[in-house]
Order: structure tokens, then sequence, then C-alpha cells
């Protein structure tokens, strides 16, 4: 049986594979990467300050997409750890 902890982990990972898998969120994310590539190529070379704060927004993106995927493996790692416990107790309960 899950922890409260776990539970709560596990619904996180159900909701950012949701989102993951969400074709409006995947159309918006890449949106956003692609003004912010277009932003990054026609910044001057000299104008630093910009390309520094559209590189920021980029890696900003990529963390949020990454930290949903971490949702994601976080609550298959509990979900994993579950069936692996709920397997070794009906092999005892059989013994």
């Amino acid at each position: 049986m899950l922890q409260p902890k776990q539970e709560e982990l596990v619904r996180t990972g159900d909701d950012a594979e949701t989102l993951l898998k969400s074709e409006p969120f995947n159309r918006v994310i890449n949106g956003l990467v692609e003004a912010t590539f277009q932003n990054f190529t026609n910044s001057k070379p000299e104008d630093s300050k910009e390309r520094n704060i559209t590189y920021f927004h980029y890696r900003a993106l990529v963390d949020v997409v990454n930290t949903l995927k971490q949702q994601v493996a976080v609550r298959d790692e509990i979900n994993a750890a579950q069936a692996t416990e709920e397997v070794g107790d009906n092999s005892q309960e059989e013994s």
C-alpha cells in the first residue's frame, strides 16, 4: 500500500504525463521554443543582454519539460517498487 506522500507523487506523475502527452501543451512549448530560437538568431551578436535573456528563456522551457519528465519517472519508480512488493507478498502467501 502506498504512503500518502507516494500517492501524491504518483498523482503528480500522472498529471505530468497528461501534460506531456497533451497536443495543446506541446504546441505551446514548441511555439515558445521556436519564438525563442528566432529571437536569438535575429539578435545582433553585440546585443549580449538580449541573447542572454533569450538563452535563459529557452533554458526555463527545457526545465519545465524536464521537470515533468522527472515527475513521470518518479511515478514509474514508485509503481514498479509497489508491483515488486506485491509480487513478493503474493509469493510469500503461496509458500
